[in-house]
C-alpha cells in the first residue's frame, strides 16, 4: 500500500493556515465544452460521490464534459456515461497531472484534483483542489519571468503571504481563489524545476509588519524608478506601502512607454468628463505641460489613477509633451502597473546585482520583516530541495537529451526516489522502465 502521508510530507510542506486550496480555473472565460486527458499518474473519476469508472484512469483515456441543464454530460473514450450534477477527478498519488483543453481556449495542465459542476449560467465551473505550495509555484511561474532562483524565491514569499492573508476571498462561492490577477495569476502548473526550487527555498516564509501580522503584498511589473504610496492609488495609507526610489527598475522591459493623443481629445476629456474650464489659460497650460520628475497623485485635482484607466495607460507615472505644430499630446511614461509595493523587474535587476532576497523585500515593503514558520517539517523540505537541485544539475549536464512527457521534473522526482528506495543509481541517459511508474511505496 502506498504511503501517501509520507509522500505528501516529503513533497509539500504543510501550512497550519492552508494545506490545500481550491482555485477556480478559466474564471474569465465561458466553458461550454472541455476535453480532459492525463499526462502523468492515475485518477479516479467520481460522479457525485460514486466512482464512475474502474480501474484507475491514466494516459490511455480521454474525457469530454459538456453542460446539460443543471447536469454535466460525460463521455470517456467516446462512450457515454450519462448526466450527473458533479464530476470529480481525484488523484491517486501526488505525482498526477491533468491536461485541460476547453474549446477555443489555450490548453493548460494542473496537478491535484479537478472538481467540475455547472454554474448559475449553465456553464462548466472548474475548480482545482491542489496542495498549497503547488499552487504557489504555479502562481510564481505565471506572475514573473527570469532565470535566477532568488527571483522566484521573492515572488513565492509575497505570493504566499497574499494567499494566506486572503485565503477566504471567494469562500462564499465555494473556492478560495480565482486564477486571474483579481487574485493571483495561476495559468498552469509549475513545469520548471528552477521555479519549484525557488518556491521551496522560501517554504515557511511570509512577510509581517511590526505587530507580527501578515501584510498585504501588492506588486507590479515595473515602478518606473519610484514606487507609489498606497493612498495615491487606493484609499488607505498603509505604513509598509510607502513610496521609495527604485533605480533598479530602470532599463528593463517595461521601464518606458509612450502614447500619443490628439490635443482636442485630451482637452475635451477634462472639460466634458471633469468639467474643467480648458479655455482658462492657466488650466490649459497645466494640462499641456504637466510633468512628473517624482510621482504625483493628481493632475488639476483629478486622480491620475482615473486618467490612467480612461486612457488605458500603462502607469500613472507620466509627463505631458505638447507639440503646437501637430497639435498632438505625447504622454511619456515610466513603468507598468499601479506602482504600489514590489516592482518585479526591479527585483530581477536586484537579484542580478547579487542583492539578497530579504533585502529586496525590505526595500519595497517599508518596515516589514520576513517571518519563518518554525513548525515547518525542515528535513522533508530540505530533502525535496536536494532532489530538485539534482534534477536541475542533470538537465544542465545532458542539455541535448530529447525530452518526453516522462521527463517532466515531477515524474523524474518520483522515479529518482523510486530508484533510491531500490538502492539503484539514477542514470539520466538510461531509458525509463515501465515499472518505474508502477512502483509500490
Amino acid at each position: 500500500m502506498k504511503n501517501t502521508l509520507a509522500i505528501l510530507c516529503l513533497l509539500l510542506p504543510l501550512l497550519a493556515q492552508a494545506d490545500r486550496v481550491k482555485v477556480r480555473l478559466f474564471s474569465n472565460n465561458t466553458v461550454e465544452f472541455i476535453n480532459i486527458s492525463f499526462d502523468l499518474g492515475y485518477y479516479n473519476i467520481y460522479a457525485n460521490d460514486t466512482i464512475l469508472l474502474e480501474p484507475e484512469v491514466g494516459n490511455d483515456k480521454s474525457v469530454e464534459l459538456t453542460p446539460n441543464g443543471h447536469n454535466i454530460h460525460i463521455s470517456i473514450n467516446g462512450y457515454d456515461y450519462g448526466n450527473h450534477p458533479r464530476i470529480s477527478f481525484i488523484a491517486t498519488d501526488t505525482a498526477c497531472i491533468l491536461c485541460l483543453n476547453p474549446r477555443n481556449l489555450k490548453q493548460r495542465t494542473y496537478e491535484g484534483n479537478l472538481l467540475v459542476s455547472v454554474n448559475k449560467n449553465g456553464k462548466l465551473l472548474l475548480i482545482n483542489d491542489v496542495e498549497f505550495e503547488t499552487y504557489i509555484a504555479g502562481v510564481v511561474q505565471s506572475e514573473i519571468y527570469g532565470s535566477q532562483t532568488d527571483i522566484f524565491r521573492v515572488q513565492a514569499i509575497i505570493s504566499r503571504t497574499w494567499a494566506m492573508k486572503n485565503i477566504n476571498k471567494h469562500i462564499n462561492e465555494g473556492y478560495n481563489f480565482c486564477d486571474q490577477v483579481h487574485c493571483q495569476a495561476y495559468l498552469n502548473r509549475c513545469i520548471r524545476p528552477d521555479i519549484m526550487l525557488g518556491t521551496m527555498l522560501s517554504s515557511g516564509m511570509t512577510i509581517v509588519d511590526s505587530t507580527g501580522s501578515l501584510i498585504e503584498t501588492p506588486f507590479h511589473a515595473n515602478s518606473g524608478g519610484q514606487t507609489a504610496n498606497s493612498e495615491d492609488v487606493w484609499r488607505a495609507a498603509v505604513p509598509y506601502l510607502r513610496s521609495v526610489p527604485d533605480t533598479f527598475s530602470y532599463h528593463m522591459r517595461q521601464s518606458e512607454w509612450v502614447k500619443v493623443v490628439n490635443e482636442d481629445k485630451w482637452l475635451k476629456y477634462f472639460s466634458q468628463k471633469h468639467h474643467l474650464d480648458t479655455d482658462n489659460d492657466s488650466i490649459r497650460n497645466l494640462l499641456l505641460t504637466f510633468s512628473q520628475s517624482t510621482r504625483q497623485a493628481r493632475l488639476c485635482g483629478i486622480p491620475l489613477t482615473r486618467i490612467r484607466s480612461d486612457f488605458q495607460l500603462r502607469s500613472t507615472f507620466f509627463s505631458v509633451l505638447y507639440d503646437s505644430t501637430t497639435h498632438r499630446i505625447t504622454l511619456s511614461g515610466h513603468g507598468f502597473g499601479h506602482g504600489v509595493g514590489l516592482s518585479q523587474e526591479g527585483t530581477i535587476r536586484m537579484v542580478g546585482l547579487g542583492i539578497a532576497y530579504d533585502s529586496i523585500i525590505r526595500h519595497y515593503y517599508t518596515g516589514a520583516a520576513i517571518h519563518y514558520d518554525e513548525m515547518h517539517p525542515h528535513s522533508y523540505v530540505e530533502n525535496y530541495i536536494q532532489k530538485i537541485a539534482k534534477i536541475i544539475e542533470e538537465d544542465n549536464s545532458v542539455a541535448t537529451r530529447s525530452v518526453s512527457k516522462k521527463d517532466d521534473w515531477l515524474g523524474r522526482l518520483f522515479r529518482l526516489r523510486d530508484r533510491e528506495e531500490r538502492e539503484e543509481v539514477y542514470d539520466p541517459n538510461t531509458d525509463d522502465l515501465d515499472n518505474d511508474w508502477l512502483y509500490d511505496w
